[in-house]
């Protein structure tokens, strides 16, 4: 899949891993805004929180998309 140019007021889907429990991930609902420190930047704000956009971030347009990542990174088929 294709990285796009995300702009202020975007609506994303996320895949967040709980940064108190690594092993536990979740596909979370979040909005592209400008940093609030450095409006040259975006930055993600989901949890009340704001995290600087990076390049390798889990970003997809839709929660469909987003899900099929999260069952390809996890495979839990493989416990069916």
């Amino acid at each position: 899949m294709e990285k796009r140019e995300y702009k202020a007021g975007d609506q994303v889907f996320v895949i967040y891993r709980n940064p108190h429990t690594p092993n536990v991930a979740n596909i979370t609902e979040a909005e592209i805004v400008r940093h609030p420190e450095n409006e040259q930047q975006l930055a993600l704000f989901l949890h009340e929180s704001y995290h600087l956009l990076a390049e390798d971030d889990a970003v997809y347009d839709t929660y469909e998309q987003a899900e099929e990542k999260y069952k390809e990174i996890f495979d839990y088929d493989q416990y069916q």
